[in-house]
């Protein structure tokens, strides 16, 4: 299993037999704020894919084990709606349709530029959060999630890729509270070491920094359950 150390703000699954590919991908996802697992073989995909809750899957098709197709069928199945982006080196026009009519949501032919997968990637996760604008507005609070960055009026927020991170994420689900676990699990790869009080820590360190841009009463603390990132007061 590949892992990254540190937070990233959606998780994706990364599936190719090639380890360059899989080496090479994954550590272009996580330079652009992603965790990512990857495994290497059809068997593998299907059980992190159903077992674990992810923001995207880039799929190969060309898998040991069970094709990139079944794998995909059977994901659809469940039914699961995550996003599919499909890698392959089938450039025919009936092999698209194939795999759309399987329910990949895009498609991307080897030889690929890793600029495009990662726009495409970002697209698909926009979508899947029914934010189809790579901007997020929760109040006077401005999240530039092409850029990375989030601004309150005219101020931009000097935030840690972990704060952001926490922010991003809170943001796709504004007004709907959020447990400390599922940020656990949306914002740590598999090799993360997360400490016990991680995700209390962040808040707490953006909640001072939205105080100072003047934000000071958009994140909630909601008992026993987690925190919702909203207008109003707590």
């Amino acid at each position: 299993m590949d892992g990254g150390r540190g937070v990233n703000r959606v998780r994706v699954l990364l599936v190719d037999d090639s380890e360059k590919i899989r080496e090479c991908v994954a550590q272009a996802l996580r330079e652009s704020g992603y965790a990512v697992d990857s495994v290497g073989d059809g068997k593998a995909a299907l059980l992190h894919a159903v077992t674990s809750e992810y923001d995207a899957i880039v799929l190969d098709l060309g898998l040991p084990e069970m094709d990139g197709l079944t794998v995909l069928r059977r994901i659809r199945e469940r039914p699961l709606a995550t996003p599919v982006l499909v890698l392959t080196a089938r450039d025919s026009v009936e092999d698209r349709v194939r795999g759309l009519d399987c329910g990949a949501d895009d498609y991307l032919v080897k030889p690929f530029a890793l600029a495009e997968l990662i726009a495409r990637v970002q697209a698909l996760v926009r979508r899947g959060h029914g934010t189809p604008t790579p901007r997020i507005r929760v109040g006077p609070l401005v999240i530039d999630i092409a850029a990375k960055r989030a601004a309150a009026g005219r101020a931009t927020l000097d935030l840690a890729p972990r704060e952001y991170a926490l922010l991003e994420y809170l943001a796709h689900r504004a007004g709907k509270p959020v447990s400390r676990g599922e940020l656990e699990e949306h914002l740590y790869d598999e090799r993360s070491q997360v400490q016990s009080n991680a995700v209390d820590s962040a808040v707490c360190s953006l909640r001072a920094k939205l105080e100072a841009a003047g934000c000071p009463s958009l994140i909630h603390t909601r008992r026993k359950i987690g925190y919702v990132l909203e207008e109003g007061p707590a």
